[in-house]
C-alpha cells in the first residue's frame, strides 16, 4: 500500500508524541554522548590563534567587525587576525569549484597586499572587508551542504620516508584521498619552499576554474610567508583538494581533456628551449610580434611562438611584456569576469616564475601563461577588433595634480576607454603622478569595492605595473583602468561599519 507525504507526516507526529510520554529505555544500550562529541571534529589550528579562528567562525556577521575591533584594542595583532581569517576560510569553505564562495580565501593575500601598500590610516580596511566577506561565503557554504575540513587521525598518515613519493604519485594520478593524507604529513616534515617547488607545477597544469588553481597556489604561498609555515597543514590540505578538482570529467590521468592538453604538450615543448634562455636581446619589435600572434593563436601555437622567440635569443622580459599586454588588451576588449582573470592569472603564473628555483618550472610557467591566454580568449565571445593596447591614443588631461586624477576616476565606468586614454596621457607626461594615481585607485577599492574581484584584480594589476618593463608599463596600467573602481556612488556599508567599529562606537 502506498503512503502519501501527509500520511507519513501524520504518522511521524504520532510516533513523536508517543515517544515524548513513553519510556526511553531503548536508549539504555547506547553510550552517552557529550556536547563536545556531537560537534564536528574539525581540522586543528595552532593554539595561539584558535580563539580568533572560532570567533570568526561563530560570530554573527552583523557583530564580527565590532568583536574583532575589540580584540585589536585588547592586543590582537594584524598578523594573528590575518592568520585566523585564512584558517577559518580553508577549514570552513569548500574549495570546489575553485572560485565563487571560495573567493573569501583567494582574496586574503590580495587584501594583505592592499594593506601593505595603503596609507597608515587605511591599513585595517582591506582586512575588515575580507572578514565580512568571509561571513557571506560561510552563509553560502552552509546553504550548499555545509562542507567542513575534518581532522585526520595520525595513524592515517603515510610514513615520513614515503611521503614525498606518495604525494607525487597521488597528484599525478589525481587520487584525492591519498593526496590529502600525504599533504598533511608533507606540511609537517617539509619546508615551505620544498612543498611549493612541486605545487607551482601542479597549480598550472590545467585550465579548469579559469586560472584559480594557479591563483590559489600563489596567494597561499604569499600568505604563509606572512603568517608562518606552522599554519600550513590546513591551508595545504585545502589547496591540494582544490588542485585535484576535475569536475564531472573522467580522471585526467587516464583521459585527454582540453583543459589538460596544453600542460602536457608544454612539458615536452620546454625541452627545446635553449639552455641559456635567461638572457637575450631586448626588442620592441619582438614584443609587438608576439602580441600580434597571441591575438589569434591557439594554445599550442602561442606556446610555440614563445619557444621560437627565446631560441631567437629574445630576452624573456620581452615574452612577459607581451603576456601582460595581451591580458590587459583582452580586459579592454571585454571587461568582465573572464577578462579580469586574464590579468589575475597571469599575475599568479608570473609570481611562480619569479619565485621558483627550478629552471624547468620557470620555462613551464611561462609557456602555460602563453597557452592560457588563448583559452581565455576562446571564452570571450564576439571580441571587437579594437582597442589595441599598443596603439590606442592618449587623451586630453583636465586640471593639475590630484584634480587630474580625480577627473580620470570620475569617468569610470561611464567611459572606460576615455579614462584609459587620460591615464596613458598622465603617465606619459607627468610621471611623478603615478604614486598618487595608485593611492587613489586603492582608496576607491576600500571605499567602493563590493566584490572579491575588486581586491584580487587591483592588487594584481597595480603590482604588475612594476613587472612590465618601462617602455610598456604605462599602457598596461592604462588598460587596467577598465576594471578599477570609479569615484561615483556612496561608500559601502562595510566601510561605514569598519569606521564605526574601529572608532569604538
Amino acid at each position: 500500500m502506498s503512503t502519501t507525504r501527509r500520511d507519513f507526516l501524520t504518522r511521524s507526529a504520532q510516533l513523536g508524541a508517543a515517544a515524548t510520554v513513553g519510556s526511553f529505555a531503548f536508549l539504555d544500550n547506547l553510550p552517552p554522548l557529550s556536547a563536545q562529541q556531537v560537534q564536528r571534529s574539525l581540522a586543528p589550528v595552532q593554539g595561539d590563534v584558535e580563539s580568533l579562528v572560532r570567533l570568526i567562525e561563530d560570530t554573527a556577521r552583523n557583530r564580527l567587525l565590532e568583536e574583532i575591533a575589540t580584540r585589536i584594542r585588547g592586543g590582537a595583532s594584524y598578523q594573528q587576525i590575518l592568520a585566523a581569517l585564512m584558517l577559518a576560510g580553508v577549514r570552513g569553505i569548500q574549495p570546489r569549484p575553485v572560485g565563487f564562495k571560495f573567493h573569501c580565501v583567494l582574496v586574503v593575500n590580495s587584501a594583505h597586499i592592499a594593506s601593505l601598500a595603503a596609507q597608515d590610516r587605511d591599513r585595517w580596511l582591506p582586512l575588515f572587508w575580507a572578514l565580512d566577506n568571509f561571513k557571506a561565503s560561510q552563509a553560502r557554504n552552509a546553504q550548499e551542504g555545509d562542507w567542513r575540513m575534518s581532522a585526520l587521525a595520525d595513524n592515517r598518515l603515510p610514513a615520513p620516508e614515503t611521503t614525498l613519493r606518495n604525494f607525487r604519485t597521488a597528484m599525478d594520478n589525481w587520487e584525492t584521498e591519498n593526496a590529502d593524507r600525504t599533504t598533511a604529513q608533507l606540511a609537517r616534515i617539509s619546508s615551505q619552499n620544498e612543498v611549493y617547488e612541486m605545487l607551482w607545477r601542479y597549480g598550472a597544469r590545467d585550465f579548469r576554474d579559469i586560472g584559480h588553481k594557479a591563483i590559489f597556489v600563489a596567494n597561499s604561498y604569499r600568505t604563509l610567508v606572512t603568517i608562518g609555515w606552522r599554519h600550513a597543514e590546513p591551508i595545504m590540505r585545502s589547496l591540494v583538494y582544490a588542485l585535484m578538482d576535475h569536475g564531472n570529467q573522467a580522471n585526467p590521468a587516464r583521459s585527454d581533456h582540453d583543459a589538460d592538453r596544453p600542460g602536457r604538450d608544454n612539458l615536452r615543448r620546454l625541452t627545446r628551449i635553449r639552455a641559456d634562455w635567461h638572457q637575450g636581446r631586448v626588442s620592441r619589435e619582438a614584443v609587438t610580434e608576439l602580441l600580434a600572434t597571441l591575438r589569434t593563436a591557439n594554445p599550442g601555437d602561442a606556446a610555440e611562438a614563445v619557444v621560437t622567440k627565446l631560441n631567437e635569443r629574445v630576452d624573456p622580459s620581452c615574452i612577459w611584456d607581451a603576456l601582460f599586454l595581451t591580458a590587459g588588451e583582452l580586459l579592454m576588449k571585454q571587461p568582465g569576469i573572464v577578462g579580469l582573470h586574464t590579468v589575475t592569472t597571469t599575475n599568479a603564473l608570473a609570481f611562480g616564475y619569479q619565485t621558483t628555483a627550478n629552471d624547468e618550472t620557470r620555462r613551464y610557467l611561462m609557456l602555460q601563461a602563453a597557452s592560457f591566454l588563448p583559452m581565455f580568449r576562446a571564452r570571450m565571445n564576439n571580441l571587437p577588433a579594437t582597442p589595441r593596447i599598443d596603439t590606442f591614443e592618449p587623451g586630453e588631461l583636465v586640471g593639475q595634480g590630484q584634480a587630474t586624477i580625480d577627473d580620470i576616476f570620475a569617468m569610470i565606468p561611464r567611459d572606460r576607454l576615455g579614462a584609459a586614454r587620460k591615464t596613458l596621457a598622465l603617465l606619459q607626461t607627468r610621471t611623478d603622478q603615478m604614486p598618487a594615481l595608485m593611492t587613489t585607485a586603492r582608496r576607491l577599492i576600500f571605499a567602493k569595492g563590493t566584490d572579491s574581484h575588486d581586491y584580487k584584480f587591483s592588487s594584481a594589476a597595480l603590482e604588475d605595473f612594476f613587472h612590465v618593463t618601462p617602455p610598456w608599463r604605462n599602457r598596461f596600467m592604462a588598460a587596467n583602468i577598465f576594471w578599477l573602481k570609479g569615484s561615483a556612488g556612496n561608500d559601502t556599508p562595510v566601510l561605514q561599519r569598519t569606521r564605526a567599529a574601529l572608532a569604538g562606537s
